[in-house]
């Protein structure tokens, strides 16, 4: 169970840093996943910039976005769009938070996000505007009061990816890896689509299109191979994260550290003593 959960914070990392590598996530946004064996439970960096998460920073929340263990880390303040996600859609167990300057065109103009290419299906069907200023009046735009982000999760509905206006977008996946694929292949598609609108024509997927490309497109096969493309990515840019010890391996490694910690207590209760 433990490695497991390991290598799902790893891949948490990795899917961060691709995100960063693939310029969706720049000094800001954040991703998160759902615990695998306790869904009331999520995993999110602490406040960092993505592209500099490791291992130590990851916090486990409660869907109240409250930290499960007393932590001095600070926190995101829109952690509440992630534990609101999760509470309002039992079938999300992956989240990202962006503000992609491929999608922020439709953020502000309010113009609708449509599918315009084959990969550009995963958007889905439809993709939803949430403007906090309808229920919440002037603010500071970020998402920090747990009414704002229930209201974004029901703005999401059953959808995967809401725009947020004048802000950025919110998408959801079942596992990190198709987090991913539909994060990079929607910010293609929005660039794609504003570069049809500057050609004068935008010839959208019909629904039957849609419907059979997404479906086609979020196989495990499509998603693999793009998995392993942006991973290839990110070892050429050197951010790679180191991979998590397994079975007798990390188990050898905690023993020495347990032991290698004893014996500097020991050193420093003898040095102690030789003082007094």
């Amino acid at each position: 169970m433990a490695e497991d959960i390991a290598e799902l914070l790893h891949q948490l990392i990795v899917t961060t840093r691709i995100l960063a590598n693939e310029e969706v996530l720049d000094a800001f946004g954040h991703v998160s996943v759902r615990h695998p064996h306790d869904p009331k439970r999520y995993f999110i960096s602490r406040h960092r910039a993505p592209e500099l998460v490791e291992l130590s920073d990851l916090i486990e929340m409660n869907l109240d976005s409250e930290p499960v263990r007393p932590t001095e880390f600070r926190l995101y303040s829109e952690r509440v769009i992630h534990g609101e996600i999760y509470k309002a859609r039992p079938d999300v167990n992956a989240v990202v938070h962006h503000h992609a300057h491929a999608m922020l065109p439709y953020a502000i103009s309010g113009r609708e996000l449509v599918p315009v290419f084959h990969l550009g299906a995963v958007i889905g069907s439809k993709v939803p505007f949430w403007d906090q200023r309808d229920e919440f009046g002037d603010t500071n735009m970020l998402v920090v009061k747990p009414e704002e982000g229930a209201s974004l999760a029901r703005a999401l509905g059953p959808h995967w990816t809401v725009l947020m206006r004048r802000h950025g977008a919110t998408v959801a996946g079942t596992d990190l890896r198709q987090l991913t694929f539909r994060t990079v292949f929607g910010c293609h598609n929005a660039k794609l689509q504003s570069q049809a609108i500057a050609h004068g024509h935008v010839d959208r997927l019909s629904t039957g299109e849609q419907d059979i490309t997404e479906a086609g497109q979020l196989r495990p096969m499509p998603i693999e191979r793009a998995w392993d493309y942006w991973v290839r990515h990110i070892e050429k840019a050197g951010l790679m994260p180191e991979k998590p010890a397994k079975g007798k391996a990390a188990a050898a490694k905690t023993r020495t550290q347990t032991k290698t910690a004893k014996k500097r207590k020991t050193v420093k209760k003898s040095g102690n003593k030789k003082r007094r």
